[in-house]
């Protein structure tokens, strides 16, 4: 057994082996990690890749993060939002099509009118999407950046069970450098300790290839998902955003970046083990087939959008966003094929939770309310 072998062999990780092998540049050896990763997320968490349906709600934002397309000081995009019927349409539409979970997604706002329109759309696809095929109703996650300890127990209990909150870096000097003086990665990390502390599946990850990042950088950041026992990761590769104020500081060659990616979800799966880890929409900016090669390399969920057309080009987080005028059934077909191409298969009508989030918990032998009883 050669010493990679060896290493890909492994179950516990040191951060020595972790920065090794996200030191890989041999195209055998990653070929070698990327068939150990499909094979550990095969044996963790199956052969089922999850949709989650993505309706980016609004795009106005109180943030002003350095990096992104949508930040509160870009005044060259048209703001929205939409209406509380068509958040609900198309989440019922994506339970009739089989998804199983759908994301609300926006630009961060904290005001009390925002608060209750997320409750209040929670609590509704809850109710209108209880079937034979969903008897909770559709899975929700949310993406809706900090807020408070009392929102977050809101929105849980109006039926939302998952919530991405991506630290972006655990660098704390890295974190300072892409965000403006008010937000701090501090009041990142609590905000992370409240979801869980509500009992949400807590998710983060990080941007992949910022200025000045260093693979030691990387390696920290797959430690810190360990440490903090985060349950599903989003990461992908930094990408300029023509409204962001990075434009002056160039990215790293498409190549290079999809293959950074691809290792860190790659040793990510090998760390982690039994985490949900999503193939993100970026990396198929960065190649036709990105996503599909991120399920290769042992992702296990994707986000098919299900904004409407005329919405989605003012929700550019970063530039060459793809599928801007793809409908959304579409896109349910070309996913479909996308996952069956590596060997996947659409794990169709069920949450697909975190396995993770799941293990814990019984591991824990806590109660469970109905909202935790979840289907696996």
């Amino acid at each position: 057994m050669t010493l990679l072998s060896s290493l890909l062999a492994q179950t516990g990780f040191s951060d020595a082996d972790i920065l090794a092998l996200l030191r890989l540049e041999d195209e055998t050896d990653i070929a070698q990690l990327r068939q150990a990763a499909f094979e550990v997320a095969t044996r963790e968490v199956g052969n089922s890749v999850y949709c989650r349906g993505l309706v980016e709600i609004s795009n106005l934002c109180v943030r002003d993060c350095l990096y992104c397309g949508i930040r509160k000081s870009n005044h060259a995009i048209s703001r929205y939002s939409l209406d509380a019927q068509t958040v609900i349409e198309a989440a019922t539409w994506a339970a009739r099509t089989g998804y199983g979970s759908c994301v609300l997604q926006a630009g961060e706002r904290q005001d009390a009118a925002f608060v209750r329109f997320i409750e209040d759309c929670v609590r509704e696809i809850k109710q209108r999407t209880i079937s034979e095929t969903l008897p909770q109703g559709l899975g929700i996650t949310l993406s809706l950046g900090e807020q408070s300890l009392e929102t977050y127990r809101r929105w849980f209990n109006a039926g939302a069970h998952r919530y991405l909150l991506r630290i972006e870096t655990s660098s704390p000097a890295l974190f300072a450098r892409i965000h403006p003086r008010e937000q701090s990665i501090k009041s990142r990390l609590q905000a992370l300790a409240d979801l869980a502390s509500v009992g949400f599946q807590v998710g983060t990850g990080v941007m992949i290839g910022l200025p000045e990042q260093t693979l030691e950088d990387l390696a920290a950041d797959i430690r810190f998902f360990a440490d903090r026992d985060i349950d599903m990761i989003g990461m992908g590769p930094y990408i300029t955003a023509t409204g962001g104020a990075m434009t002056d500081e160039s990215m790293m060659p498409s190549h290079d970046l999809l293959q950074l990616s691809l290792k860190m979800i790659a040793v990510t799966r090998l760390v982690l083990r039994d985490v949900n880890i999503a193939a993100t929409t970026a990396l198929q900016t960065l190649a036709a087939d990105g996503r599909e090669r991120g399920i290769a390399f042992g992702a296990n969920v994707v986000m098919p959008n299900m904004t409407p057309v005329e919405a989605r080009a003012n929700y550019q987080l970063y530039d060459g966003k793809v599928c801007l005028n793809e409908s959304r059934e579409e896109c349910s077909g070309c996913l479909a094929r996308r996952i069956l191409s590596v060997g996947r298969h659409v794990g169709h009508n069920a949450w697909g939770d975190s396995k993770h989030y799941g293990r814990r918990n019984d591991a824990r032998d806590t109660p469970k309310n109905s909202l935790q009883s979840r289907q696996r």
